[in-house]
């Protein structure tokens, strides 16, 4: 990374976010897997607060901040943002959320074990991973179904081909890493009953442990 595009860490306190009870719940699962509207679901019933890593990251660019500026030159290079970077961001906006929030859900993330790790080191562990498995076929079609409407570039057969390809790479060591927080949901069901009968139980249980 050339050094104009080196970026300042921030120097946010987070130990209200490392004393306080709010659990925190990492959401994977493939392209098409649904966990987007699952996630909104969870927000709507249980007043968690949705973030994801994508979606700081443009709005920090958005923002137009000498960060964002920074941020805009490395993606537009075609390199990734550096995890310490993305993790400035999280810690922000959780400490933003934090007076009003139930709890976070950090949505596509961990996308590799060392992200989980780097998280739960600067931050703190989460209390459970959310796995949305959905079989290749069901992802494909929904992508592709996707495609049609959104727009979105990546919704096309091959690109979607090589997203998964990534993901089940990337994906698998993270479940493993997790296997005692990780709680595995058959996302190829209709999206209201899944979350009644797979989501709500779990959050249920969480609430309980409390």
């Amino acid at each position: 990374m050339a050094d104009e595009d080196k970026i300042e860490r921030s120097n946010v306190d987070i130990t209200p976010l490392k004393e306080s009870k709010v659990p925190i719940i990492f959401v994977i699962g493939g392209p098409g897997c649904g966990k987007g509207t699952q996630c909104q679901k969870i927000v709507e019933l249980y007043g968690f607060t949705h973030l994801s890593t994508g979606d700081l990251l443009r709005d920090e660019v958005k923002s137009g901040s000498k960060r964002g500026m920074k941020i805009a030159n490395i993606m537009k290079k075609g390199e990734l943002v550096s995890l310490d970077v993305v993790l400035d961001l999280l810690k922000e906006s959780m400490i933003k959320h934090l007076p009003t929030s139930k709890g976070y859900l950090i949505d596509g993330y961990p996308r590799e074990v060392n992200q989980g790790i780097q998280f739960e080191s600067q931050i703190k562990p989460c209390s459970m991973v959310l796995f949305f498995d959905v079989s290749d076929k069901t992802m494909t079609e929904r992508c592709m179904k996707r495609g049609e409407t959104s727009g979105r570039a990546d919704d096309n057969e091959e690109t979607i081909k090589k997203r998964l390809e990534t993901f089940h790479k990337i994906s698998r060591p993270v479940v493993q890493h997790y296997e005692n927080k990780v709680k595995i949901i058959n996302a190829e069901v209709e999206p209201t009953t899944l979350f009644k009968e797979s989501v709500v139980p779990h959050f249920e249980a969480l609430k309980a442990s409390k």
